[in-house]
């Protein structure tokens, strides 16, 4: 099915496209799809459909360029299926070097000019590390140490666009999508993950998410622990302290009622020197990570239970050797007798979620689609996790002094008088 790689990685990705094209109805879809993942694993600069077109089909660009357009931004098969099929066929080579250990909520952005791809809006980029125009994506990932995956992908539709029914109409917004903030959408997530059985593990989550208080507690009342970036004003009663004001929720007087209150910043300058241990949690590309750390049992301050509703969690803190403060803190549910070293371990997991978003950008493209439309833009998200999911298939395959995995696949040749749209040559 695919002429451009070796025989036998030609196999299991004809097996792999195949197992993904029995889910995607049509048969006359089964083609076009083998094609766009095998376009956003070949070497190339651009994953957008003009140039895989040139490189999975050089000999009749134009009608290969018509048909990957067609089917990523315009035919009408689901993304839900799609994506299950690749947690069934990627998620036991996963759990095969360990269980599941964490599921991991984030979101990613991509810098967009103008004003009519769906969701764009001047909102913060973290690609950019500022204000710009930009799209925004909630995801949901399960890891172990071994890899992760995204098994939950939805573009977060900004309230302007939410209400906009002109702008919802152009780019094909379905009827029943209405306006969720980001944590809404994350939450939505996890309780989906939660009703389809799939392998749990400690939700794991930057500030971002972690300081919003009604989240923890919706991921507490779905069963899951968590362990939660939060920022250092986040308050919380020390350990040995409690709320004095019980029956009532707390107010905007804060700590003036409640002076025990204090910022885990606080606390943390407080705490003696015997509280700080020097711990690794994996090894790098040089040796192993590690970084001092801190635990202490603490209430955290909840605006939306009553004090003796709140139940006692572990605040983690580090404060790496030179820096002049703390750098990082975090709440986590889990169990008390959990070891020092397992719960750094996991806080630390969430680094798997940064390797995704680089490696789905990077090597598979998800930031190059070019086309406007909210189903376009999903479809193409659901390909990219796709082709990495099989590229994290295929990780054993390769040897360590071996090719890059997008080496996998040769690239054909292009055509002498092939000009990608935007080269100075194409002028």
């Amino acid at each position: 099915m695919n002429p451009h790689c070796d025989d036998e990685s030609a196999a299991r990705f004809a097996s792999f496209a195949g197992q993904l094209g029995s889910v995607i109805g049509h048969a006359d879809r089964v083609r076009p799809l083998c094609d766009y993942c095998t376009g956003l694993i070949l070497p190339g600069e651009r994953k957008s459909v003009e140039p895989m077109a040139a490189r999975t089909d050089p000999g009749r660009l134009s009608a290969q360029h018509q048909s990957l357009l067609h089917f990523v931004s315009q035919s009408e098969w689901l993304d839900e299926p799609v994506l299950g099929k690749v947690r069934e066929l990627v998620l036991p080579v996963i759990e095969s070097h360990g269980p599941i250990e964490a599921w991991i909520i984030d979101d990613t952005s991509f810098p967009k000019k103008g004003r009519h791809s769906v969701g764009v809006q001047r909102q913060y980029c973290g690609q950019l590390g500022k204000e710009e125009n930009c799209q925004v994506a909630v995801s949901l990932s399960l890891a172990n140490h071994y890899a992760s995956l995204p098994v939950a992908w939805r573009l977060y539709l900004p309230k302007d666009w939410a209400g906009d029914k002109a702008r919802r109409k152009k780019t094909g917004v379905p009827k029943e999508v209405r306006f969720q903030t980001k944590l809404e959408i994350a939450l939505d997530q996890l309780r989906w993950a939660c009703e389809a059985g799939l392998p749990r593990g400690v939700v794991l989550m930057d500030p971002a998410y972690g300081n919003d208080a009604r989240l923890r507690m919706g991921i507490t009342e779905l069963g899951l622990a968590y362990v939660a970036g939060i920022q250092s004003n986040i308050l919380v009663w020390p350990p040995g302290t409690e709320p004095r004001r019980q029956g009532i929720l707390p107010n905007n007087t804060g700590r003036r009622d409640e002076p025990d209150l204090v910022s885990v910043k606080k606390l943390a300058l407080a705490l003696p020197k015997r509280a700080w241990r020097k711990i690794r949690w994996r090894e790098g590309s040089a040796d192993w990570l590690s970084s001092r750390f801190a635990r202490v049992r603490v209430l955290a301050r909840n605006n939306y239970l009553l004090p003796e509703q709140l139940a006692p969690e572990w605040l983690l803190i580090e404060w790496p050797e030179g820096e002049s403060e703390p750098t990082k803190y975090w709440l986590s549910t889990l169990p008390e007798d959990i070891h020092f070293e397992r719960l750094v371990d996991l806080a630390k997991l969430r680094w798997r979620i940064e390797r995704d978003y680089q490696e789905l950008k990077q090597e598979v493209g998800l930031g190059h689609f070019e086309v406007r439309g909210w189903r376009g833009f999903h479809h193409h998200a659901t390909l990219c996790i796709a082709a990495y999911g099989f590229l994290i298939s295929e990780r054993e395959t390769i040897p360590p002094s071996g090719p890059h995995p997008a080496a996998l696949f040769q690239v054909p040749a292009l055509p002498d008088h092939y000009r990608p749209r935007g080269s100075p040559l194409a002028a």
